[in-house]
């Protein structure tokens, strides 16, 4: 899905007629029905000021194959996504990113915990849009979650056991809200001990915590599209694949 963040990004530089402007402001909006208010207000806040004169029904009816009007108000098609991604240049989604999209909503499909699949679901938009840090951080948080998640349902008593002999502060934690007290990169260790994961499994994951760390502060790292795949596909194979 577009963000509308995108579209003011893209669409001012670019000379698009006016229902090509529409049809990418109702794509940034998600899967629903809008009224014609609601999509003014929705090119008024991309930045298109001229919007406010705009014949919106009008406009639109001139993309049939790409909008539908519904009872509920206009609604974008799955064609009129695809034209959206392509009018703004993001239809040329490297095959590598596009394996790690697939992937991540497959696997997002079967979680059960909400929060969990808001995290991949943001990740999966921030993959769609081209923005690589963002998604590094979140997949990053969805693979801590489902450690955390594999800790609750069945080594809770090991965990507190273990985090109790290395600290004696530690407080016994309950749920996963309470796991998030103690440092990912101690928690990789822990869980080690406790043989959810293994040596060379907690290696690979610690790689992976050390580029959300470069990622999710303001710094000068650069990474590119193989190397964000390659931190999603460890997540999936040796997290989400595995713990699901």
């Amino acid at each position: 899905m577009l963000s509308v963040q995108v579209v003011k990004e893209r669409a001012h530089s670019l000379k698009l007629k006016t229902p090509d402007i529409l049809v990418v402001c109702l794509a940034a909006q998600g899967n629903k029905p809008l009224s014609v208010a609601l999509i003014r207000k929705a090119a008024l806040e991309s930045g298109f000021r001229k919007a406010s004169s705009w014949n919106i029904s009008r406009e639109l009816a001139k993309r049939p194959d790409q909008v539908i009007r519904t009872a509920s108000g206009w609604e974008i098609t799955p064609a009129g996504q695809s034209q959206a991604n392509k009018l703004l240049g993001l239809d040329d989604k490297p095959k590598v990113l596009s394996g790690a999209v697939e992937s991540l909503n497959q696997h997002i499909d079967v979680l059960a915990k909400q929060d969990t699949k808001l995290f991949l679901s943001e990740a999966v938009a921030c993959l769609e849009n081209h923005l690589l840090r963002a998604a590094v951080v979140l997949s990053w948080v969805g693979a801590v979650a489902v450690l955390q998640d594999e800790v609750v349902a069945k080594k809770l008593s090991e965990f507190n056991a273990e985090a109790l002999r290395r600290d004696a502060k530690w407080k016994p934690a309950k749920d996963a809200d309470g796991l998030s007290r103690m440092k990912e990169a101690d928690f990789l260790v822990m869980i080690e001990a406790i043989s959810i994961i293994g040596k060379n499994v907690r290696q690979e994951l610690e790689g992976s915590l050390k580029l959300r760390n470069g990622c999710g502060h303001p710094n000068s790292l650069k990474v590119g599209e193989n190397k964000v795949a390659a931190h999603i596909e460890t997540l999936i194979l040796n997290v989400f694949a595995k713990f699901i």
